[in-house]
């Protein structure tokens, strides 16, 4: 397992993100409520660039007390990204895709060693 060198746990700001390259593998380093996650920069649908999509909560819908629906608002908890090709949507946190849970980004671990942060792939 080849352990990819990052950068400086203080070169991230919340909800910001790296995208590295090893040999012919990207990867993508995002830093989400002060947590590390880090995905191949492969979109499960198509190959797109995944990791260079927008990054935004998710969007859900606002249900009244009687069931209709009281409009949209962003989700407090729960953080996206789309890939910029054809608007696939993951979940930051686990790599799923939103729309069908059979598809997901290739997931790797993400180690924080004092400054550093490293991936292991």
């Amino acid at each position: 397992m080849a352990e990819i060198y990052i950068g400086a746990e203080s070169d991230f700001a919340e909800r910001d993100r790296k995208v590295v390259a090893q040999g012919e593998l990207e990867i993508g380093v995002f830093l989400i409520d002060g947590e590390f996650y880090a995905y191949e920069n492969r979109c499960a649908h198509q190959g797109g660039p995944v990791c260079q999509g927008r990054i935004f909560k998710r969007v859900e819908e606002d249900l009244a007390p009687d069931g209709t629906s009281a409009g949209f608002k962003y989700s407090a908890d729960r953080v996206h990204i789309v890939c910029p090709w054809h608007g696939w949507e993951f979940d930051i946190t686990d790599g799923v895709a939103v729309a069908d849970r059979t598809f997901g980004l290739r997931k790797y671990e993400v180690e924080v060693r004092g400054e550093e942060v490293y991936v292991l792939a």
